[in-house]
């Protein structure tokens, strides 16, 4: 597919693109090797499946559902090439960044800039290793003064270690170039990270779909694992917590708990492997699962029949 070039959104429209569902489909891989074609049909169903209201663009990322973190430099960048090819001129790309080490991000983010459709913001991913979160506030803050001034880059910050609250809060006080915190810890820190980072930037849960509990606090949208499969399910979650219905959101999210509890559990171990099993034993003919991914098999017999279970009467979201 040609594209036009096209011109770099606000960091307003990124943001408001963000307060619906950031759909994280699986990357499906063959022979361990990522199969391109069926990861763009999963995108394409994706863009398709697009039911947000008022005409809200659709905002995919590849980041912790998909194995971003097993995956070459080479290969993300024609990865994020062919997600954003598929995606037309439409819809809004966050591109997952593993941040170890930080040169390799800088030089992964310079190439992304590059390519035709260039992401139209970057998720940090969690940091490993040891280290003192006072130095994430120096780290960060000098990344995103140089990739802003280098490519006009907007950062959203994985929230995934308590002890970094008071780095993230000072970070985007003094920082134009993060504009938003996706929390994965836990409901108990998004009072603070809303008080915290107050209008500074962006509070988005980003613990799957079962999202109602933090949007009554004040979180705005939510990132999804299973919307490869069941986009519907996760946009109307969405469109219920815009307007205020609460009740109707806590019943779609019921309605895909099971899915979820196999995902999250000991650790989310199954996190990828489960929505693949999904995607197989679901039948649809518009996305793919692959056969499993470095580092994450199929799952087992006993899990694949709880998965069973757990998709029954799910089509209708699809």
């Amino acid at each position: 597919m040609t594209l036009a070039i096209r011109p770099q959104l606000s960091t307003e429209a990124v943001l408001a693109a963000l307060e619906g569902v950031t759909a994280i489909p699986v990357v499906p891989y063959r022979n361990g090797e990522i199969d391109y074609a069926g990861h763009a049909k999963n995108v394409r169903y994706l863009m398709a499946s697009n039911s947000q209201d008022d005409n809200r663009p659709r905002v995919i990322s590849i980041a912790g559902t998909s194995p971003v973190h097993h995956m070459g430099i080479a290969e993300q960048v024609k990865l994020v090439d062919a997600t954003t090819r598929a995606m037309g001129n439409e819809g809004v790309y966050m591109a997952g960044i593993v941040p170890n080490p930080l040169a390799d991000a800088k030089s992964l983010i310079a190439e992304l800039a590059t390519i035709q459709r260039p992401p139209d913001c970057y998720l940090i991913m969690p940091l490993s290793g040891v280290y003192d979160p006072a130095g994430i506030y120096n780290e960060y803050m000098a990344l995103g003064e140089e990739m802003g001034d280098r490519f006009g880059a907007r950062f959203i910050y994985y929230f995934k270690q308590a002890k970094e609250m008071d780095s993230v809060v000072k970070l985007f006080r003094d920082s134009e170039e993060w504009i938003g915190v996706k929390v994965g810890t836990g409901i108990e820190d998004v009072n603070p990270l809303l008080k915290g980072v107050g209008d500074n930037g962006l509070i988005i849960w980003g613990i799957g779909d079962r999202s109602t509990e933090a949007a009554k606090l004040g979180t705005k949208g939510h990132t999804s694992g299973i919307a490869v499969a069941y986009a519907k399910a996760s946009d109307a979650i969405n469109n219920a917590q815009r307007a205020g219905d609460f009740g109707e959101s806590s019943r779609v999210e019921k309605a895909i708990s099971g899915l979820e509890d196999i995902r999250f559990r000991n650790n989310r171990v199954y996190n990828y492997s489960a929505v693949v099993e999904a995607m197989h034993l679901s039948g649809f003919s518009d996305i793919d699962g692959g056969e499993g991914a470095p580092f994450n098999p199929r799952v087992p017999a006993e899990v694949a029949a709880e998965v069973a279970r757990a998709i029954a009467g799910l089509a209708e979201w699809h």
